[in-house]
Protein backbone atom coordinates (compact mmCIF):
# COMPACT_ATOMS: atom_id res chain seq x y z
CA UNK A 1 0.00 0.00 0.00
CA UNK A 2 0.89 3.62 -0.14
CA UNK A 3 1.07 4.86 3.28
CA UNK A 4 1.47 8.03 4.64
CA UNK A 5 2.84 8.45 8.37
CA UNK A 6 3.06 11.46 10.79
CA UNK A 7 5.05 11.99 13.81
CA UNK A 8 7.70 9.60 11.88
CA UNK A 9 10.60 10.94 13.29
CA UNK A 10 9.86 9.81 16.65
CA UNK A 11 10.98 7.07 18.79
CA UNK A 12 8.13 4.65 17.08
CA UNK A 13 8.15 6.09 13.59
CA UNK A 14 11.56 6.03 13.22
CA UNK A 15 11.53 2.01 13.86
CA UNK A 16 8.31 1.66 12.09
CA UNK A 17 9.30 3.50 8.64
CA UNK A 18 12.02 0.83 7.88
CA UNK A 19 9.39 -2.20 8.49
CA UNK A 20 6.81 -0.71 6.55
CA UNK A 21 9.33 -0.17 3.40
CA UNK A 22 10.44 -4.04 3.95
CA UNK A 23 7.29 -5.42 4.20
CA UNK A 24 6.63 -3.36 0.49
CA UNK A 25 4.87 -0.73 1.15
CA UNK A 26 5.43 2.61 -0.13
CA UNK A 27 5.94 5.30 2.31
CA UNK A 28 4.79 8.92 2.62
CA UNK A 29 6.49 11.13 5.12
CA UNK A 30 3.90 14.11 6.41
CA UNK A 31 6.38 16.52 8.08
CA UNK A 32 6.02 20.17 9.56
CA UNK A 33 9.17 21.39 7.90
CA UNK A 34 9.88 21.82 4.16
CA UNK A 35 9.65 18.63 2.30
CA UNK A 36 13.08 17.31 1.12
CA UNK A 37 11.74 15.30 -1.88
CA UNK A 38 8.65 13.12 -3.63
CA UNK A 39 8.73 11.07 -0.83
CA UNK A 40 7.66 13.81 1.62
CA UNK A 41 4.18 16.12 2.53
CA UNK A 42 4.52 19.29 4.34
CA UNK A 43 1.39 19.88 6.77
CA UNK A 44 1.19 22.67 9.32
CA UNK A 45 -1.24 21.28 11.60
CA UNK A 46 -1.89 24.26 14.25
CA UNK A 47 -1.74 26.73 11.27
CA UNK A 48 -4.88 24.19 9.66
CA UNK A 49 -2.75 23.90 6.91
CA UNK A 50 -2.82 20.19 4.39
CA UNK A 51 -3.01 20.15 0.83
CA UNK A 52 -5.74 17.47 -0.28
CA UNK A 53 -4.29 16.67 -3.58
CA UNK A 54 -0.65 15.92 -2.06
CA UNK A 55 -2.68 12.87 -0.14
CA UNK A 56 -4.62 11.47 -3.46
CA UNK A 57 -3.45 8.11 -3.73
CA UNK A 58 -2.62 7.31 -0.31
CA UNK A 59 -4.22 3.71 0.94
CA UNK A 60 -3.71 3.76 4.93
CA UNK A 61 -2.47 6.90 7.16
CA UNK A 62 -0.50 6.37 10.02
CA UNK A 63 -1.05 9.07 12.65
CA UNK A 64 2.10 9.15 15.14
CA UNK A 65 2.34 13.08 15.49
CA UNK A 66 2.35 14.69 19.07
CA UNK A 67 4.54 16.66 21.68
CA UNK A 68 6.39 14.92 24.26
CA UNK A 69 4.54 14.08 27.40
CA UNK A 70 7.82 14.18 29.75
CA UNK A 71 9.60 16.62 27.29
CA UNK A 72 8.92 19.58 29.63
CA UNK A 73 7.11 20.65 32.68
CA UNK A 74 3.73 20.39 32.35
CA UNK A 75 2.63 23.89 32.79
CA UNK A 76 -0.21 26.28 31.46
CA UNK A 77 1.24 26.46 27.98
CA UNK A 78 2.68 23.40 27.59
CA UNK A 79 -0.36 21.91 28.52
CA UNK A 80 -1.93 23.74 25.34
CA UNK A 81 1.16 22.66 23.35
CA UNK A 82 0.25 18.75 24.27
CA UNK A 83 -3.33 19.32 23.62
CA UNK A 84 -3.35 21.44 20.04
CA UNK A 85 -0.02 18.96 18.85
CA UNK A 86 -2.47 16.14 19.33
CA UNK A 87 -5.91 16.72 18.97
CA UNK A 88 -6.04 19.86 16.09
CA UNK A 89 -3.35 17.97 14.21
CA UNK A 90 -5.65 14.70 14.21
CA UNK A 91 -8.79 16.58 13.45
CA UNK A 92 -6.93 18.39 10.04
CA UNK A 93 -5.77 15.13 9.25
CA UNK A 94 -9.19 13.19 9.71
CA UNK A 95 -11.28 15.75 7.92
CA UNK A 96 -8.93 16.24 5.32
CA UNK A 97 -8.94 12.15 4.64
CA UNK A 98 -12.72 11.98 4.59
CA UNK A 99 -12.95 14.57 2.44
CA UNK A 100 -11.17 13.15 -0.48
CA UNK A 101 -12.51 11.43 -3.42
CA UNK A 102 -11.07 8.17 -2.33
CA UNK A 103 -10.35 8.07 0.91
CA UNK A 104 -7.88 5.68 2.32
CA UNK A 105 -8.80 2.16 3.89
CA UNK A 106 -7.52 2.97 7.15
CA UNK A 107 -6.12 5.63 9.47
CA UNK A 108 -4.39 4.33 12.71
CA UNK A 109 -4.09 6.60 14.92
CA UNK A 110 -1.86 7.17 18.13
CA UNK A 111 -3.52 7.44 21.36
CA UNK A 112 -2.07 6.00 25.07
CA UNK A 113 -3.24 4.56 28.14
CA UNK A 114 -3.53 7.60 29.25
CA UNK A 115 -7.52 7.30 28.63
CA UNK A 116 -7.57 4.99 31.99
CA UNK A 117 -6.72 7.53 34.06
CA UNK A 118 -4.86 6.13 37.15
CA UNK A 119 -5.24 3.79 39.03
CA UNK A 120 -6.41 1.44 36.76
CA UNK A 121 -6.99 -1.80 36.99
CA UNK A 122 -5.30 -2.09 40.13
CA UNK A 123 -7.35 -4.65 41.53
CA UNK A 124 -9.58 -7.15 39.93
CA UNK A 125 -8.79 -8.24 36.35
CA UNK A 126 -6.58 -5.84 34.13
CA UNK A 127 -8.90 -3.60 32.13
CA UNK A 128 -9.11 -3.86 28.38
CA UNK A 129 -10.90 -1.60 25.44
CA UNK A 130 -14.15 -1.57 27.29
CA UNK A 131 -13.39 0.06 30.04
CA UNK A 132 -14.53 3.81 30.42
CA UNK A 133 -12.06 7.31 30.33
CA UNK A 134 -10.28 7.94 33.45
CA UNK A 135 -9.95 11.40 35.10
CA UNK A 136 -7.58 13.87 35.21
CA UNK A 137 -5.48 15.92 32.31
CA UNK A 138 -4.11 12.96 30.66
CA UNK A 139 -7.73 11.24 30.05
CA UNK A 140 -9.15 14.66 29.00
CA UNK A 141 -6.61 14.73 26.41
CA UNK A 142 -6.94 11.49 25.22
CA UNK A 143 -10.60 11.76 25.15
CA UNK A 144 -10.35 14.71 23.16
CA UNK A 145 -7.65 13.29 21.00
CA UNK A 146 -9.77 10.08 20.32
CA UNK A 147 -12.20 12.21 19.42
CA UNK A 148 -10.65 14.24 16.94
CA UNK A 149 -10.15 11.51 14.71
CA UNK A 150 -14.34 11.10 14.27
CA UNK A 151 -14.79 12.79 10.65
CA UNK A 152 -12.31 9.82 9.52
CA UNK A 153 -15.05 7.29 10.98
CA UNK A 154 -17.66 9.27 9.54
CA UNK A 155 -16.11 9.52 5.97
CA UNK A 156 -16.18 5.82 6.30
CA UNK A 157 -12.17 5.24 7.29
CA UNK A 158 -11.27 2.47 9.13
CA UNK A 159 -9.92 4.06 12.23
CA UNK A 160 -8.17 2.35 14.76
CA UNK A 161 -6.89 4.00 18.07
CA UNK A 162 -3.60 2.78 18.91
CA UNK A 163 -3.14 3.52 23.05
CA UNK A 164 -0.08 2.75 23.34
CA UNK A 165 1.45 1.85 27.23
CA UNK A 166 5.25 2.62 27.89
CA UNK A 167 7.41 1.70 24.84
CA UNK A 168 10.53 0.06 26.16
CA UNK A 169 13.72 1.25 24.25
CA UNK A 170 17.43 1.79 24.62
CA UNK A 171 16.99 4.33 21.99
CA UNK A 172 14.52 6.88 24.38
CA UNK A 173 11.35 6.62 25.81
CA UNK A 174 11.51 5.97 29.48
CA UNK A 175 13.68 3.59 29.55
CA UNK A 176 16.15 5.31 27.45
CA UNK A 177 16.44 7.91 30.11
CA UNK A 178 16.88 5.27 33.31
CA UNK A 179 19.19 3.31 31.37
CA UNK A 180 22.33 6.17 32.61
CA UNK A 181 21.56 6.25 36.17
CA UNK A 182 20.85 2.09 36.35
CA UNK A 183 24.19 1.09 34.78
CA UNK A 184 26.09 3.72 37.30
CA UNK A 185 24.37 2.08 40.23
CA UNK A 186 21.98 4.78 40.71
CA UNK A 187 19.08 3.32 39.62
CA UNK A 188 15.99 2.50 41.96
CA UNK A 189 12.40 2.05 42.50
CA UNK A 190 10.05 5.04 41.61
CA UNK A 191 7.86 6.18 44.01
CA UNK A 192 5.96 3.25 46.64
CA UNK A 193 6.88 0.75 43.77
CA UNK A 194 3.31 -1.18 43.73
CA UNK A 195 2.19 0.80 41.11
CA UNK A 196 0.98 -0.74 38.12
CA UNK A 197 3.48 -0.34 34.63
CA UNK A 198 1.69 -1.65 31.54
CA UNK A 199 4.73 -2.08 28.71
CA UNK A 200 5.33 -2.86 25.53
CA UNK A 201 8.95 -3.65 23.58
CA UNK A 202 9.36 -1.22 20.35
CA UNK A 203 9.55 -4.26 18.40
CA UNK A 204 5.67 -5.60 19.13
CA UNK A 205 4.97 -1.96 18.82
CA UNK A 206 6.23 -1.69 15.44
CA UNK A 207 5.12 -5.49 14.48
CA UNK A 208 1.24 -4.73 16.17
CA UNK A 209 1.27 -1.80 14.14
CA UNK A 210 1.44 -3.57 11.15
CA UNK A 211 -0.58 -6.18 12.15
CA UNK A 212 -3.57 -4.10 12.42
CA UNK A 213 -3.03 -1.73 9.38
CA UNK A 214 -3.65 -5.09 6.97
CA UNK A 215 -6.52 -6.91 9.81
CA UNK A 216 -9.97 -5.01 8.46
CA UNK A 217 -11.69 -6.42 11.52
CA UNK A 218 -10.23 -4.84 13.89
CA UNK A 219 -11.52 -1.00 14.32
CA UNK A 220 -11.38 1.43 17.46
CA UNK A 221 -9.31 1.43 20.25
CA UNK A 222 -6.47 -1.40 20.80
CA UNK A 223 -4.59 -1.26 24.07
CA UNK A 224 -0.54 -1.81 22.68
CA UNK A 225 0.30 -3.15 26.06
CA UNK A 226 2.24 -6.87 26.45
CA UNK A 227 0.05 -9.43 28.14
CA UNK A 228 1.49 -9.29 31.34
CA UNK A 229 2.00 -5.85 33.41
CA UNK A 230 4.53 -5.52 36.36
CA UNK A 231 4.39 -2.96 39.49
CA UNK A 232 7.35 -0.40 39.52
CA UNK A 233 9.46 -2.27 42.26
CA UNK A 234 9.06 -5.83 39.65
CA UNK A 235 10.05 -3.57 36.89
CA UNK A 236 13.19 -1.89 39.05
CA UNK A 237 14.34 -5.63 39.99
CA UNK A 238 14.57 -7.17 36.42
CA UNK A 239 16.13 -3.95 34.83
CA UNK A 240 18.59 -3.89 37.60
CA UNK A 241 19.19 -8.08 36.92
CA UNK A 242 19.40 -7.34 33.27
CA UNK A 243 22.39 -4.24 33.48
CA UNK A 244 23.74 -6.68 36.40
CA UNK A 245 23.92 -3.77 38.58
CA UNK A 246 22.42 -2.69 41.93
CA UNK A 247 19.24 -1.38 42.66
CA UNK A 248 18.71 0.46 45.84
CA UNK A 249 17.40 3.63 45.49
CA UNK A 250 14.29 4.83 46.13
CA UNK A 251 12.50 8.26 45.22
CA UNK A 252 10.02 9.07 47.23
CA UNK A 253 6.73 10.55 45.66
CA UNK A 254 7.15 13.91 46.93
CA UNK A 255 10.59 14.33 45.32
CA UNK A 256 8.83 13.60 41.67
CA UNK A 257 6.56 15.61 42.60
CA UNK A 258 9.00 18.90 43.42
CA UNK A 259 10.95 17.72 39.99
CA UNK A 260 7.96 17.11 37.51
CA UNK A 261 5.25 18.53 38.95
CA UNK A 262 1.84 17.13 37.54
CA UNK A 263 3.52 14.50 35.16
CA UNK A 264 4.89 12.94 38.74
CA UNK A 265 1.54 11.77 39.76
CA UNK A 266 -0.05 11.50 35.83
CA UNK A 267 2.61 10.19 34.25
CA UNK A 268 5.78 8.32 36.35
CA UNK A 269 3.96 7.28 39.37
CA UNK A 270 0.30 6.53 37.07
CA UNK A 271 -1.29 2.91 38.03
CA UNK A 272 -2.37 1.39 35.37
CA UNK A 273 -3.04 -2.51 34.95
CA UNK A 274 -4.09 -3.01 31.34
CA UNK A 275 -4.86 -5.70 29.07
CA UNK A 276 -4.34 -6.11 25.28
CA UNK A 277 -7.49 -8.02 24.70
CA UNK A 278 -8.23 -6.50 21.18
CA UNK A 279 -5.07 -7.59 19.83
CA UNK A 280 -5.13 -10.96 21.51
CA UNK A 281 -8.60 -11.65 20.58
CA UNK A 282 -7.38 -11.08 16.36
CA UNK A 283 -4.73 -13.25 17.06
CA UNK A 284 -1.72 -11.34 17.36
CA UNK A 285 1.28 -13.16 18.79
CA UNK A 286 3.74 -10.64 20.85
CA UNK A 287 7.71 -11.83 20.32
CA UNK A 288 8.19 -9.91 24.12
CA UNK A 289 5.15 -11.17 26.31
CA UNK A 290 7.45 -10.88 29.48
CA UNK A 291 9.65 -7.99 30.58
CA UNK A 292 12.79 -10.33 31.22
CA UNK A 293 12.60 -10.91 26.98
CA UNK A 294 11.50 -7.17 26.44
CA UNK A 295 14.37 -5.46 27.89
CA UNK A 296 17.14 -8.04 26.53
CA UNK A 297 15.64 -7.52 22.96
CA UNK A 298 16.01 -3.38 24.11
CA UNK A 299 19.24 -3.58 25.55
CA UNK A 300 21.32 -5.94 23.24
CA UNK A 301 19.66 -6.40 19.81
CA UNK A 302 18.81 -2.75 18.50
CA UNK A 303 15.25 -2.72 20.06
Amino acid sequence: MKVAVTGSSGLIGSALLPALRADGHEVVRIVRRPPRGPGEIRWDPLAGQLDPGELQGVEAVINLAGAGLGDHRWTASYKQVLCASRIEGTRLLAETLAGLAVPPRVLLSGSAIGWYGSPAGATGPALDESAGAGVGFLADLVRGWEGATAAAEAGGIRVVRLRTGVVLSGRGGMLGRLLPLFRLGAGGQLGPGRQWLSWISLRDTVTATLFLLDTDGVRGPVNLVAPRPVTNAEFTATLARALHRPAFVRVPRAALRLALGEFADEGVVASQRLAPAALLDAGFRFAHPDLAAALEDALHHGG
